[in-house]
């Protein structure tokens, strides 16, 4: 589904994260820990959520978008799952320690994409690309 330069450019840049609680409020926060795993699955670190967190556990749907939109125009949605404990836990807190040693992860959100849609500006955007 995502293809190379999609999940390169979630790596290496900010990700713009919007979720909604179970009334729909909505909240939008820069992640700087999103990664990749395969074409499908996006390995998030929450080191510092709040509001985010708390609407993920009463809604578990997700957007993202990488903060350079010119080079990677495209928002990424799904849904997630939340560890506390296990094995993408334990990357989350490797990776995130190797980058701030001081930096102490509370949980791994993975994501599942479901869809993809173009942001780039002109007649593709908002359609669905895959």
């Amino acid at each position: 589904m995502m293809t190379p330069e999609m999940m390169d450019a979630i790596e290496k840049e900010l990700v713009f994260v919007a979720t909604a609680d179970e009334e729909g409020t909505p909240n939008v926060v820069p992640i700087g820990f999103a990664r990749p795993l395969d074409e499908r699955t996006i390995l998030i670190a929450d080191n510092y959520m709040k509001k985010t967190i708390r609407n993920l556990h009463e809604n578990p749907r997700i957007a993202l978008i990488p903060q350079n939109a010119r080079e990677c125009p495209y928002q990424f949605k799904g849904t997630v799952e939340i560890f506390k404990s296990g094995k993408y836990f334990d990357m989350v807190v490797e990776w995130a320690q190797n980058v701030m040693t001081e930096l102490e992860p509370k949980s791994a959100i993975l994501m599942t994409v479901e869809e993809i849609y173009s942001v780039k500006p002109g007649p593709e955007a908002g359609e669905k690309v895959a």
